[in-house]
């Protein structure tokens, strides 16, 4: 039976890494508790809205700001 160690090292490995010049952007200097939980939150408020922009575009067949080519203008 593997260990939860090998299982999270696996799921640690399938991450994709993230660019240095994005990192840059939020590290300006030491960074207390709440700036670090400020910057995580940011980031995953900023992936799921694209995610979800992404997927409505997709579902509607266009995307935001077209005009549906089943409408007339």
């Amino acid at each position: 039976m593997p260990s939860k160690v090998k299982k999270l090292d696996r799921a640690v490995a399938k991450l994709p890494s993230i660019p240095k010049d994005l990192v840059n952007q939020f590290l300006t200097g030491p960074m207390t508790e709440e700036a670090i939980n400020a910057a995580g939150f940011a980031f995953k408020q900023a992936l799921i809205e694209a995610s979800l922009n992404a997927e409505l575009s997709h579902r509607l067949g266009y995307p935001p700001g077209a005009v549906d080519a089943g409408q007339n203008p």
